[in-house]
């Protein structure tokens, strides 16, 4: 069974920066392009980062220059390290592979960006 376990989110001050954590057990990590999607209330899921197999990334133009999306091989983790903060950016973040498959979706861990 695929579990997707979201962990890392918190309240900071706009221009501060978190570290979002994504474990996954039961599936072939090497195997799937990873990404980070983000879900606001009353608004559509939307992608931010995704990495690929092979390592290379790509980010939504929003995120760009601010936020890099890494991925452990060994602890079978993904990471979404994130600066600059910006209010815009409060929302529940989730990962999944990509394209996302809605049966992985896990609880999604809470970013709020406020001063």
């Amino acid at each position: 069974q695929v579990q997707l376990v979201e962990s890392g989110g918190g309240l900071v001050q706009p221009g501060g920066s978190l570290r979002l954590s994504c474990a996954a057990s039961g599936i072939l990590f090497s195997m799937y392009d990873m990404a980070w999607y983000r879900q606001v209330p009353g608004k559509e899921r939307e992608w931010v980062a995704t990495i690929m197999r092979g390592g290379s990334t790509n980010y939504a133009d929003s995120v760009k220059g601010r936020f890099t999306i890494s991925k452990d091989y060994a602890k079978k983790t993904v990471s979404l390290q994130m600066n600059s903060l910006k209010p815009e950016d409060t929302a529940v973040y989730y990962c999944n592979v990509m394209p996302s498959v809605p049966r992985y979706w896990g609880q999604g861990t809470q970013v709020i960006v406020s001063s």
